[in-house]
């Protein structure tokens, strides 16, 4: 098979080395994350849910920017970057649905999404946990020798707490190849940047830990490449860390039906008439890539893609019970085997 007819997340991450591709996955993005709200309104989907759609550029630059076998840690807001990295619809909406056909065999849901094959470390439910982990990651490529990068990505948020200022500062003193990306979409979960930090711009923290910080159109999935190039090739190089502020939006309100009414008038509005996918979309008729009946032949396309992948996830099994232990582990009898806490106790407990 070929990349863009292969639905692996190898072949899916190789196909974003095409415009119309990276086009393609960007509205593959936003209509996955439509149908998850409607999965949650519908009663599908356990516990919570917190979407990208606005956002998709910063997702899709990023990973057409990295290497599949680059690590990459990210937040619960993670549907869109284990899209754009190459996790499948099915894995995605499976997981997020509890399937077994779910990238974490539907033991994780929204909130922990993991696709290692392309790089993806599970995401975190903890504010700014992927940073620590991310250092992790990139010291351990350093120790192997290899030019692995690190790319860690967290919310405007984040760079409020210790673990954002412990990390850039370990980082910058032990020169880790990692790739800060602060998803600056103005608002920490249900409060606005301007109520809860002193600056407009978390780029110019970068000076404190000398290391570059810069400010990027978040909505320009170009920019968005053209910037994480710059910072991946750096600490491919051995140079250090560096700092990327993507100014973005997300449509939505923090998470599941909070319907955001603390947003400021005609903010919305304002973000929606540069909406990443109508940009690049707009950018690619420019240069004769696509026509305007191209692009609606997209949308109908993968619209269509979207719904099918859902029909299949919701045809598929839920994980048995006891699948809730099967990756647990304790210490055996033995001291340094190691045997599933399932298996420990198996038949005693087996209800």
């Amino acid at each position: 098979m070929t990349a863009k007819n292969s639905n692996t997340p190898i072949a899916r991450r190789e196909a974003l080395d095409d415009r119309t591709e990276q086009l393609k996955r960007m509205m593959e993005i936003r209509f996955v994350e439509e149908r998850i709200q409607k999965l949650f309104s519908d009663g599908y989907v356990r516990g919570s849910t917190h979407l990208a759609n606005g956002q998709e550029a910063v997702a899709v630059g990023i990973a057409r920017t990295i290497d599949p076998d680059d690590i990459v840690t990210c937040t619960y807001r993670g549907h869109s970057h284990a899209l754009a990295l190459g996790a499948t619809p099915q894995g995605v909406l499976g997981e997020i649905c509890g399937r077994v056909i779910g990238c974490a065999g539907g033991l994780g849901g929204s909130m922990h999404l993991v696709e290692p094959t392309v790089g993806l470390m599970p995401t975190a439910a903890i504010i700014g946990a992927g940073l620590p982990i991310a250092c992790g990651a990139a010291i351990a490529a350093k120790a192997r020798g290899t030019d692995r990068v690190a790319v860690a990505i967290f919310g405007d948020g984040s760079a409020n707490i210790g673990a954002f200022h412990e990390s850039l500062n370990f980082a910058a003193i032990q020169k880790l190849p990692v790739v800060f990306v602060c998803e600056n979409n103005l608002y920490g979960e249900y409060s606005r940047i301007n109520l809860t930090t002193p600056i407009e711009d978390i780029a110019i923290r970068a000076t404190s830990y000398a290391m570059p910080g810069v400010i990027v159109d978040g909505q320009d999935v170009d920019a968005v490449a053209a910037a994480m190039a710059t910072a991946v090739a750096r600490a491919r190089a051995g140079e250090g860390p560096s700092l990327v502020e993507m100014k973005t939006y997300r449509y939505s309100g923090h998470s599941r039906s909070d319907p955001a009414t603390y947003r400021l008038p005609g903010e919305l509005d304002k973000w929606l008439q540069r909406d990443p996918i109508n940009l690049f979309a707009d950018k690619l008729v420019g240069e004769g890539v696509l026509d305007k009946g191209g692009v609606e032949t997209l949308r109908t396309d993968m619209r269509a893609e979207v719904e099918g992948a859902t029909e299949e996830v919701l045809a598929s099994a839920q994980p048995e019970l006891v699948e809730m232990l099967s990756h647990v582990n304790a210490a055996g009898p033995g001291g340094d085997r190691r045997i599933t806490f399932w298996e420990n106790r198996a038949g005693k407990h087996a209800h």
